[in-house]
């Protein structure tokens, strides 16, 4: 099984129909350039709990919003980015919306 598929039934097994967070906010360390934040959306959207993900290189943020119901395990994304070659500093859920951490990334610039 590759490791995308192993992400995946993983991902699944943890879900919680029960989750209360609409985003999962991330530091990441490593972030340098556009190709980076690329490789990150394409692997998080892989997750079937990932709805959209927004990566904001300046403020080395990674947020995943997640689908209704479901969340991600910790230990799936920290092993996600840490595969990509990126290292994961704090792992925070909230209910800020991707647009509204977008325009907060865009002030913080």
């Amino acid at each position: 099984m590759n490791r995308y598929k192993l992400l995946i039934a993983i991902a699944l097994a943890i879900a919680s129909p029960f989750a209360a967070a609409r985003t999962v906010e991330m530091d990441v360390n490593g972030l340098v350039c556009g190709f980076c934040a690329q490789g990150i959306e394409k692997t998080l959207k892989k997750l079937p709990a990932t709805e959209a993900v927004f990566v904001s290189l300046e403020n080395r943020l990674v947020a995943v919003k997640l689908r209704d119901g479901v969340d991600i395990d910790d230990a799936v994304l920290r092993k996600a980015l840490k595969d990509s070659g990126y290292t994961v500093v704090a792992i925070r859920r909230t209910e800020r919306s991707l647009d509204e951490l977008r325009k907060r990334a865009k002030r913080d610039d």
